[in-house]
């Protein structure tokens, strides 16, 4: 039971990346493919009916996280405290960015706005990619459960670790040019004239920087978490993982050229979904390893609810995901294809 839910959990974690993932992304380019007000407007115009829906996924991961694995949420809720903080005001910042835009016109408030948003968005990923990081190198758990971070100490992997290391800037930079490339690709479906073509050059370009970082977050990966190697020696056939991602990401490449947008989008989704699925994959059954003391690690089996309580929560737990799904599949088919001008909302 508990494995299944260690699964529903990476799950709703990888659905987040993929949906919230673009509109972050959109953020992160939102100057670089909109060079006027209204293909600025265009860039919100995109994300506008979906974006604050696709959070609801990083809410039900935290939720489900909480109901399936209370220790593993109250040691890393209190030791990432200060960074868990700080992404709430860049969520907060980022949400009001987006509706406060439009508000008033004038040269100061709306490019005020948009500064905003694009800096929150690309913070959010990187912060996000740190955290990652984080998860995938070990934070130093004591024996009670609970270990303390500084924001940073000498970028050295320690002891003494800081959540900011040279590895998990690497990772923070891998999920930065992931998410870039994947926020391109969905404008670039969504879109059309000036900022589709923008799009898909920056789409382009950005393959390049993602395929690099993929190769060195995975050499370096196998070198700093042991627990990787290791899983993959045991379980062979836990390289089909990364064989998802190898083909996304090609093939992400071959439709770029071909200018198979909605293709390309898809193949940036398999890529993410096979590189989490990767990363789960090397750290089971950890769920937060220790760094210097392996045999203190948060595992799957020693920081699970009790087992009556994960049976009964999988019948809620199936009903309300059944709900987000069907509201999920609705409000896409209604936003499919291209941007229309009576697409366009209010405060957008």
């Amino acid at each position: 039971m508990e494995t299944l839910w260690f699964c529903l959990v990476s799950l709703m974690i990888a659905m987040y990346v993929v949906f919230d993932g673009f509109d972050l992304g959109a953020g992160i380019l939102h100057f670089a493919v909109g060079k006027t007000p209204d293909e600025r407007r265009s860039v919100l115009r995109s994300i506008g009916p979906v974006w604050d829906g696709n959070e609801v996924w990083l809410l039900a991961a935290g939720g489900t996280l909480y109901f399936a694995f209370p220790a593993i949420y109250a040691s890393g809720f209190s030791g990432f405290y200060l960074p868990l903080m700080i992404l709430l005001w860049l969520l907060i910042l980022r949400g009001i960015s987006i509706e406060f835009r439009n508000h008033i016109q004038n040269q100061v408030w709306v490019p005020f706005w948009d500064a905003v948003f694009c800096l929150a968005s690309a913070l959010i990923v990187i912060f996000l990619g740190a955290a990652l990081g984080n998860v995938v190198r070990g934070v130093p758990l004591d024996s009670s459960g609970f270990f303390f971070e500084p924001l940073w100490t000498d970028f050295r992997l320690g002891p003494p670790t800081g959540i900011l290391d040279w590895y998990t800037v690497l990772v923070a930079l891998a999920a930065f040019f992931t998410l870039a490339l994947h926020g391109a690709l969905w404008i670039a479906l969504k879109t059309d004239g000036d900022v589709n073509r923008r799009a898909k050059k920056l789409a382009r370009r950005l393959w390049w920087a993602v395929a690099a970082w993929t190769a060195i977050i995975t050499f370096f990966t196998f070198r700093v978490q042991p627990q990787v190697p290791a899983n993959l020696s045991d379980r062979p056939w836990g390289y089909v993982f990364p064989l998802l991602a190898l083909a996304g990401l090609f093939s992400m490449e071959r439709f770029l050229v071909r200018e198979k947008e909605g293709k390309a989008f898809l193949a940036s989704c398999l890529y993410i979904i096979g590189m989490l699925t990767s990363a789960v994959f090397g750290l089971y059954p950890c769920l937060l390893p220790a760094r210097t003391s392996p045999e203190l690690s948060l595992t799957v089996h020693n920081a699970k609810a009790p087992d009556y309580g994960l049976e009964i929560g999988l019948v809620w737990w199936t009903l309300g995901m059944a709900l987000a799904a069907a509201y999920f599949v609705f409000t896409y088919r209604q936003f499919r294809g291209k941007l229309r001008p009576e697409d366009a909302g209010e405060g957008y």
